[in-house]
């Protein structure tokens, strides 16, 4: 067509292409978006230090279980969604923005073998312990908790509410996901380094198929959970899985 150019045409593709992205980014990503909606409401009842958290890592067979606590800011913040709806890439500029939006954050970590010795719900504890304990250090204390789920690992019945799908409605909430989430992928892929054969970087200790092929040729890591059931169809012998001994009154 005359007066029209080749880079012309070039602008014209890589608008389209633009476009095509973002639709498909539009269609990937379901609603409910998360808002400010659940804090504002506790915040008009007289909360004022509200902090969301949400943990990463609970299911898989090898590293900590991480957990984060971020402070609001005041304003909505767009482009954070629950880390799980993100791409990696996606989770990466979420995380920057959360840490230019938050008024403050704090993560904290339960070692593999606290996993093991301690039990799930006792890690996720002290691992949200340690994340309000920098919290606190920043000049936070908690009015209000909001936690995603519906079991209360903190035990703080006066201050935690439970919300179900909380990091996929809840501003803070998904902010706390997607710090804790890229958090702990950085250290489960330093961790690649020293067990190559695993594909840390890529599966972060969860049960995909080149870390089960991996357990069945090399078998656990130094952190592996050992209590964990995958060990006790390991092919290796003489690496017991750990048995936990239950504590009295243990919730």
């Amino acid at each position: 067509m005359p007066g029209r150019t080749r880079a012309w045409y070039d602008r014209q593709f890589a608008w389209q292409e633009r476009v095509r992205i973002a639709l498909v980014t539009f269609a990937r990503v379901p609603a409910p978006y998360p808002t400010l909606r659940t804090e504002r409401k506790l915040w008009s009842a007289g909360d004022r230090v509200v902090i969301g958290i949400d943990e990463v890592g609970r299911g898989s067979w090898a590293g900590p279980v991480t957990v984060a606590a971020v402070v609001p800011g005041e304003e909505h913040l767009s482009g954070v969604r629950d880390s799980k709806l993100l791409t990696t890439a996606e989770r990466e500029v979420a995380a920057r923005r959360v840490r230019g939006w938050a008024r403050g954050i704090g993560v904290g970590h339960s070692s593999h073998t606290e996993c093991d010795e301690l039990g799930m719900t006792e890690a996720l504890r002290r691992a949200a312990g340690r994340a309000l304990c920098e919290l606190s250090a920043q000049g936070f204390e908690p009015d209000r908790i909001v936690l995603d789920g519906k079991h209360d690992y903190l035990a703080m019945p006066g201050t935690v509410r439970t919300i179900i799908k909380a990091d996929q409605t809840v501003l803070s909430v998904a902010a706390a996901s997607v710090v804790a989430k890229v958090t702990r992928d950085d250290m489960m892929a330093a961790e690649a380094e020293h067990f190559p054969a695993f594909g840390f970087e890529s599966n972060r200790g969860y049960p995909a198929p080149l870390h089960k092929c991996a357990l069945a040729g090399y078998g656990p890591t130094s952190i592996h959970r050992r209590s964990w059931i995958f060990m006790d169809y390991c092919v290796w012998g003489g690496i017991p899985r750990y048995e936990r001994v239950p504590r009295l009154f243990e919730c």
